[in-house]
């Protein structure tokens, strides 16, 4: 089959159907629960799965939880409770600021950063971990740098050292893992499953918390790109201010966009080059489809397959030595 800018779309109406008796079969005979538990906020990949689990339960059947924390976006919030409301999904907010802060969370990022930035005073400023370009990172997607926002809006980035970035990332992913204990404690409180809402971008390319957002009883979107993810929200009527809002990280005090903090380029490139690289065609084919050069296509597929290959370890189950 020739590769196209449109090779990458699903007969989503079929995809669909097949999505939800699965579903329905794995929740019901395999897990032997009676409904489905999903965390939202404002993101569509949530509202897709919260779409489907409505299909396939019905409304009695699917319990949503918002979980946010002293630095969740107020309109990640605003925008959940909205969608749950306009889709007569039961919902509840469960505020985990004072579980992570019992672990710890703030004080061990804000040591890190003020490792970096002494004047950083996480009362007045922001901060987020991005992703710049930097002549040391060709044929890289890799070189983290930290950026404080003053109260003045005045920012400063600096490279990253590894100790630093592994505490701050660490110090954040009790978020994450705090989000998944709320959400089995509901779902063994009703009896229901945790339906994750990782899609396969953060699947395969390891931009999830092993134990975290990566802990669920089913990831029925795991195995679609973004680009599909958007092809779905829009089949099960997922607004389309959701569908075309920035996906953003929504861990650190200053706003953050994943490809900022992750990817580096847009999905709808991004997709269609992992696409055509797992069907076999060629670097200059697809580089003339998508009307980029040789080099920014075999870059993006060496991107691609490092991180695939680096972050296995956490899509394995644990490791048995008996």
């Amino acid at each position: 089959m020739k590769f196209t800018m449109d090779s990458i779309y699903l007969d989503i109406a079929a995809e669909t159907e097949r999505l939800s008796t699965a579903l329905k079969d794995a929740v019901a005979f395999k897990l032997k629960k009676r409904g489905a538990v999903v965390g939202v906020s404002g993101g569509v990949d949530l509202f897709v799965v919260v779409g489907l689990c409505l299909k396939t339960f019905g409304p009695e059947k699917v319990f949503a939880i918002m979980m946010p924390e002293r630095d969740s976006s107020p309109e990640s919030k605003e925008l959940a409770a909205e969608l749950c409301e306009k889709f007569k999904v039961p919902y509840i907010l469960e505020d985990i600021t004072d579980a992570v802060n019992g672990f710890g969370c703030y004080r061990r990022r804000d040591e890190a950063v003020k490792r970096v930035f002494p004047e950083y005073d996480p009362k007045t400023y922001k901060m987020k971990i991005v992703l710049k370009d930097d002549k040391e990172a060709i044929g890289k997607l890799n070189l983290f740098y930290l950026t404080i926002i003053a109260p003045d809006g005045t920012q400063k980035s600096q490279r990253l050292p590894l100790s630093e970035y592994l505490q701050i990332v660490a110090a954040s992913n009790f978020k994450q893992r705090s989000r998944t204990n709320m959400l089995y404690y509901h779902a063994e409180a009703k009896n229901y499953a945790v339906i994750g809402t990782g899609n396969k971008n953060e699947h395969e390319q390891g931009f999830f918390v092993k134990y975290g957002d990566g802990g669920a009883d089913i990831k029925p979107i795991a195995h679609l790109f973004k680009t599909q993810v958007y092809q779905l929200a829009k089949h099960l009527g997922v607004p389309e201010d959701i569908i075309k809002r920035t996906p953003t990280t929504d861990t650190y005090s200053a706003e953050q966009t994943q490809e900022e903090f992750f990817y580096k380029m847009p999905f709808e490139i991004m997709d269609r080059i992992w696409d055509g690289w797992e069907k076999g065609v060629s670097s200059d084919e697809i580089a003339s489809v998508l009307n980029l050069s040789k080099t920014q296509v075999d870059v993006m597929i060496n991107d691609l397959r490092q991180k695939i290959q680096t972050t296995e370890y956490l899509r394995q189950e644990p490791l048995s030595l008996g």
